[in-house]
C-alpha cells in the first residue's frame, strides 16, 4: 500500500487541487482517497490504471464533500501570474485570463471537468474517459468542444490565436 501512495499521491492530489484550489481540502481528501482505495482494494479489477480508479474515488470524494457543503465546485482565477517588466500588458494579460476563466465556469459541469483533468492534470483522453465513464473518443470530443467554446468567448479565433 505505501508503494501505491508514494506512486499515486502527486497524481491524486494534483487531481483535486486543479478541481477544488483548496490546499487543505486537497490534503484531506487525498487520504480520505487511500483509506478508501486501501479498504476496497480487493474490489480493483485492473479495467483501468490504478491511478484513474484513485482519480474517480476522489472525484466522488470531492463531490460527496461538496454536496454536503452545499458548494459548487469553484473556478477561481489563479492569484499568481508571473511578473511582467510591462505593467500594463500585465494587466491586460490579468484581464483576459479572468474573462477566460469565467468563460470556462459557465461551460457545462463535464464539459469542465474534462478541461481540467486534461489541462491540469495531464491526463490522457482514455484516463478521462475511465474516470468519467465514457470513452476515449467522448472525452476527446467533449475537449474540443469546450475549447472551441472558450476560444468563441474569449474572443479568439483558434487558427490566428487572436
Amino acid at each position: 500500500m505505501e508503494t501505491l501512495y508514494r506512486e499515486n499521491v502527486k497524481i491524486v492530489s494534483h487531481y483535486l487541487y486543479s478541481m477544488c484550489k483548496d490546499e487543505e481540502l486537497t490534503k484531506d481528501l487525498t487520504q480520505e482517497t487511500f483509506l478508501r482505495a486501501y479498504e476496497s482494494l480487493e474490489r480493483f479489477d485492473n479495467s483501468c490504471k490504478i491511478s484513474t480508479w484513485l482519480c474517480q474515488i476522489a472525484k466522488h470524494l470531492l463531490y460527496q464533500y461538496f454536496a454536503k457543503a452545499g458548494k459548487q465546485i469553484p473556478a477561481e482565477p489563479d492569484e499568481t501570474l508571473p511578473a511582467k517588466e510591462n505593467t500594463e500588458q500585465a494587466a491586460m494579460t490579468r484581464v483576459e485570463l479572468i474573462d477566460c476563466l469565467k468563460e470556462l465556469h459557465r461551460l457545462p459541469e463535464q464539459m469542465k471537468e474534462v478541461m481540467y483533468l486534461r489541462v491540469m492534470s495531464d491526463l490522457s483522453y482514455r484516463e478521462i474517459g475511465e474516470i468519467m465513464g465514457k470513452s476515449e473518443n467522448w472525452a476527446r470530443v467533449n475537449f474540443y468542444r469546450a475549447k472551441e467554446l472558450l476560444l468563441k468567448g474569449c474572443g479568439r479565433d483558434e487558427e490566428t490565436g487572436m
